[in-house]
């Protein structure tokens, strides 16, 4: 077997090899080993290390490597064989090394439900230990490549990133929409936490970052929460509540429904009047978004053993809390439910936040209302209405017509509506 004169690596492709292991072990004391500038090569002999040599060219001599005269015997001078193992190690820093997470599971601090994430960023690594990393890691491979590191580490990296995440999270109460902008104060953590996992190995974690974040919806509940997410967040946006969202709707199935030869005119009615309800959407019947009261309708039996007709009892007006949206009769003081002042709007009794300017039904003005309220019901009333927008009834307490029972100012001498005289 011939003699190795020379011994050197220089790297080809464009793959990063971490690791190169020279094909020839037949080597003498005249050989010549050049180590290039990102290099380092050990030289491996019957299970030991004989020596490492850093940049330049060196003569694998007893000189350089006095462990030949224990290991082989070999004196001083002459050209001696031995053989050994020659690996050389790229230590060059790379930083474009990607990684990525999918289905990591977190208890949001803002919408308070469990939401699936997904993760991406990037890293660099340098080996500066290149004893360490080829004892424990290389083992038999003549090549040891940037595929085989992340092979080898993705399932330990991965574990140990998620519940670095997930930890750092629960512990500052941060919620999916303020991940990203402390992208990188939990970048700088993880880095710091997964350092010691690679210096274990032999490499130093240069750089770590986090580059996005997003609900991760390869599963069918992850489509469930982004489309929750993006609808709240488009409430919040237009202002309009989830009731009215729902009619919209019911809204746009009676527009696409009836498209035909019957039903286009009246689908559109019935759409129009839908949007009424929604507030500023639309004009319309703003009932049509409140609940109705419920009377009782059963027949009754009269005095003669048969049924009498059933009596119509009125029913009483209901509308919406707007502090905990349960529905409530208009005309009272407090939300039985939560206590929240009823503060009805003056043209549709819609009740609205004690702060708000205009209605969150009609647009009406709600400022103009305050100080006038409805002596019967004590709703909001606009200044010089005759009869309460809510409950019906006049607004001034006066005479009353003897024919048509209508309210009249003290003094009045005609009824304004009947013309009967008053008096």
């Amino acid at each position: 077997m011939a003699i190795i004169d020379m011994v050197r690596w220089a790297p080809q492709g464009d793959k990063t090899i971490y690791a190169y292991r020279f094909p020839h072990t037949n080597l003498s004391t005249y050989t010549q080993l050049v180590v290039q500038e990102s290099q380092e090569a050990v030289l491996f002999s019957k299970g030991q290390i004989m020596g490492k040599f850093g940049p330049g060219k060196h003569t694998l001599n007893t000189e350089n490597l006095p462990i030949l005269r224990n290991l082989f015997g070999i004196p001083f001078g002459g050209k001696n064989p031995f053989t050994a193992e020659v690996w050389f190690v790229n230590k060059v820093q790379m930083a474009n090394l990607d990684w990525s997470m999918a289905n990591l599971p977190i208890h949001d601090a803002d919408y308070n439900a469990q939401i699936p994430l997904a993760f991406q960023g990037r890293y660099g690594l340098k080996l500066v230990d290149a004893e360490k990393f080829l004892v424990k890691i290389v083992g038999t491979k003549e090549i040891f490549d940037q595929d085989d590191l992340t092979d080898q580490f993705l399932g330990e990296f991965t574990s140990k990133s998620k519940s670095i995440i997930v930890s750092y999270m629960q512990a500052n109460r941060l919620g999916f929409k303020y991940i990203t902008a402390n992208f990188d104060d939990i970048s700088r953590y993880l880095q710091t936490e997964l350092s010691p996992f690679w210096k274990d190995i032999g490499f130093e974690l240069t750089k770590f970052y986090l580059t996005d974040v997003m609900i991760d919806k390869s599963t069918p509940e992850g489509v469930k929460i982004a489309e929750a997410i993006s609808q709240r967040s488009s409430m919040d946006i237009t202002g309009h509540t989830w009731q009215q969202e729902q009619m919209f709707g019911v809204a746009s199935g009676a527009v696409e429904g009836m498209n035909g030869s019957q039903g286009g005119l009246l689908g559109g009615l019935m759409a129009m009047g839908m949007m009424g309800g929604m507030g500023g959407m639309g004009a319309g019947n703003n009932n049509l978004m409140q609940p109705t009261g419920y009377a009782s309708n059963m027949q009754q039996p009269n005095q003669m053993g048969g049924m009498q007709q059933p009596v119509q009892q009125p029913q009483a007006k209901m509308v919406f809390c707007s502090h905990c949206a349960k529905p409530i009769p208009a005309g009272i003081q407090f939300c039985p439910n939560c206590g929240h002042k009823y503060n009805p709007c003056p043209n549709c009794g819609r009740d609205n936040d004690e702060s708000a300017k205009r209605c969150v039904g009609c647009g009406a003005a709600l400022q103009a209302a305050s100080g006038n309220h409805c002596p019967h019901c004590n709703a909001s009333i606009p200044a010089g209405a005759t009869f309460c927008p809510n409950c019906g009834q006049p607004t001034q307490m006066g005479d009353r017509c003897s024919r048509c029972g209508s309210s009249v100012q003290p003094g009045t001498k005609f009824c304004p509506k009947c013309g009967n005289k008053i008096g």
